[in-house]
């Protein structure tokens, strides 16, 4: 007769025997932070209290993304915009209650933090804190998990410069004479109101 610890395995997709990963989600908690640079929220694991994101295992009828988000908001009191595509995954020895350890594979979705409520919960049994890119990659101990952070940062940084280029080329039509494009630059066409985000998550 198996365990009980080898049947936990098993219905979870994971086997001591075949030595797969067992499947958890999470999401990488983002918001702009001063001078376009982008702020990341950590929260410290129950267990072991060191600094980690949100996550937690697949839930039955949700789907992966919407499953991390879930976990955000039990475990960090966050809401917000998730996306469907998953930045990545990274590898993990988790600790169990038996105090034995199975190696998982954490698939991170990216969540654009709107709002933290003010209370959650797992509001009392876990510490959170927005980090800077840098600051958050090295206080992670998972240098897959440090990687994908500091990817996030990049592509940031990436979508800050484009925004600013854009702006400044609005300032520069702005300034053109009536019906004159400035140098280098073809007429702009009004456009009309954005259409108001649907609350989903993103594609």
């Amino acid at each position: 007769m198996k365990s009980l610890r080898s049947l936990a395995g098993l219905l979870a997709g994971w086997s001591e025997r075949s030595g797969e990963p067992r499947r958890q989600v999470a999401v990488l908690p983002v918001r702009p932070g001063p001078g376009g640079t982008l702020q990341v929220m950590l929260i410290t694991s129950r267990e072991t209290r060191r600094w980690v994101v949100p996550k937690g295992w697949p839930m039955k009828g949700l789907k992966n993304y919407e499953a991390a988000a879930r976990e955000a908001y039990e475990e960090a009191g966050l809401i917000g915009r998730v996306s469907r595509r998953a930045l990545g995954s990274y590898f993990y020895n988790k600790r169990l209650k038996s105090r034995d350890t199975v190696l998982c594979q954490v698939q991170v979705f990216r969540l654009e933090v709107r709002k933290q409520l003010k209370t959650w919960p797992e509001q009392h049994e876990r510490e959170c804190r927005w980090f800077s890119v840098p600051e958050a990659a090295e206080t992670v101990t998972e240098a897959g998990l440090a990687a994908l952070i500091r990817a996030a940062g990049a592509e940031g940084a990436q979508a800050h410069k484009a925004k600013a280029k854009a702006a400044a080329g609005k300032d520069a039509n702005a300034k053109a004479p009536p019906g004159k494009a400035p140098p280098g630059k073809a007429p702009l066409a009004e456009a009309s109101a954005p259409k108001a985000p649907k609350p989903k998550a993103a594609s």
